[in-house]
């Protein structure tokens, strides 16, 4: 008999990666980072990713479970290990590689 695989197993195989994006309001680094992201996501891992943007005023209680040391901060979730990167996000190689994409796709 098989078992029923996890939530989090059936969400990685359906976003191969998983991204948490943590923020502070509508600050102009903020707005970059969100902007940034969602581009690089779009261009490079098209319906392959899942990204959430985690407003730490708005959401105190979920910034507190993460250590956070500078905003904004994106976390890959998956694939393991975890990455976490901090700032707007301008930097696309910088970002293709810390996220573990090649920029060649």
């Amino acid at each position: 008999m098989k078992k029923k695989a996890g939530f989090a197993e059936e969400k990685h195989k359906r976003f191969p990666y998983i991204f948490r994006l943590y923020i502070t309001g509508a600050s102009p680094n903020s707005s970059r980072a969100i902007s940034n992201i969602k581009n690089i996501c779009e261009n490079y891992l098209k319906d392959q990713y899942e990204l959430s943007v985690i407003d730490v005023y708005q959401q105190p209680q979920i910034a507190k479970s993460v250590d956070i040391i500078a905003l904004p901060l994106l976390i890959r979730k998956m694939p393991l290990p975890e990455r976490r990167l901090i700032g707007d996000m301008s930097d696309m190689k910088r970002v293709l590689k810390s996220i573990g994409v090649s920029n060649s796709i």
